[in-house]
C-alpha cells in the first residue's frame, strides 16, 4: 500500500498529471459534459438524464450517462471535490482497474435502486389512481418527467470504500465542524439518508441512489476481500 503515499514531484504536467489515471479522467469527464449541458441544457437532459422506465424520455443508456450529468454548478463542485479527496486514494489502494469497475458498480447500483423505489412510488400512485385519485395521477405523471443527474452515487460509494480501508481515519465537516473516524461518519451519512429519504424531507435529492452507491460499493468490497482479491491489481 506504499503508492499512496507517493508523489511523483518531476511530473511536468501540472495538477491534473499528479492524479490517478480514472479519477482524473472521469473529472475531466464530468466537467466536460456539464460544459455541454450549460451550452444544450434541454438536449442533455432529455437525452442522458436518467428517466423512469414508462418515460416517454427514458432510454437505457441513461443508466450510465446520467452519472456524468449535473444540475448546476455547486452539484458538480462538491462531487468532484470529494471525488478528487477520496477517489485519489482508493484508487491509488486498489489500483485503477478495480476502481473503474467499482465506481460504475455503485453508479448503476444507486440507479437500480432508485429505480426500485419510484417502481415502487409508481405502484402507490396507480392504486390510488385506480380509486379515482387526480392527485395520484398528477403525481405520477410528474415522475416520469422528473430526470435523476448526478455522480452522488457512485460518489457515497467511493466514501463508503475509503471509510472500510480506513476507517479510524479522522474526517472533519466543515458545517458543522465536528471530527469522526471516517467509519462513524460513513455510518451517520447513511443514517441521515435513509432517515430523509424515508421520509420525504430534503425533496429533490435523490437519497436512495445515495444509499444504493453505499450498499453496492460494500457488497463489492466485501467480496473482494472474502476472495483476497481486493489489492490484487
Amino acid at each position: 500500500m506504499a503508492d499512496y503515499y507517493y508523489y511523483d514531484r518531476n511530473s511536468s504536467g501540472g495538477f491534473l498529471s499528479g492524479l490517478p489515471t480514472v479519477t482524473k479522467n472521469l473529472i475531466i469527464i464530468n466537467v466536460l459534459v456539464f460544459v455541454m449541458t450549460l451550452l444544450r441544457k434541454q438536449f442533455m437532459f432529455e437525452s442522458f438524464a436518467l428517466f423512469y422506465p414508462t418515460s416517454a424520455y427514458f432510454h437505457w443508456w441513461q443508466y450510465i450517462t446520467h452519472m456524468f450529468m449535473h444540475g448546476g454548478f455547486w452539484h458538480i463542485f462538491f462531487n468532484m471535490y470529494t471525488l478528487l479527496i477520496f477517489g485519489c486514494v482508493v484508487e491509488r489502494i486498489i489500483g485503477s482497474r478495480k476502481f473503474l469497475i467499482f465506481y460504475f458498480v455503485c453508479g448503476l447500483g444507486a440507479a437500480a435502486l432508485h429505480t426500485g423505489v419510484e417502481y415502487l412510488q409508481a405502484t402507490s400512485y396507480m392504486n390510488a389512481l385506480a380509486d379515482g385519485s387526480l392527485q395520484a395521477a398528477e403525481s405520477y405523471a410528474r415522475l416520469k418527467v422528473t430526470p435523476t443527474v448526478g455522480a452522488s452515487g457512485a460518489i457515497y460509494g467511493i466514501i463508503l470504500a475509503y471509510a472500510m480501508l480506513f476507517p479510524q481515519s479522522r474526517l472533519t465537516l466543515l458545517f458543522p465542524p465536528v471530527s469522526l473516524s471516517a467509519k462513524w461518519m460513513v455510518i451517520i451519512f447513511a443514517g441521515i439518508e435513509l432517515f430523509t429519504g424515508v421520509t420525504g424531507t430534503a425533496d429533490g435529492v435523490a437519497h436512495f441512489a445515495h444509499l444504493g452507491g453505499m450498499l453496492f460499493g460494500w457488497m463489492l468490497i466485501r467480496y473482494w476481500k472474502k476472495k483476497g482479491t481486493l489489492f490484487d491489481r
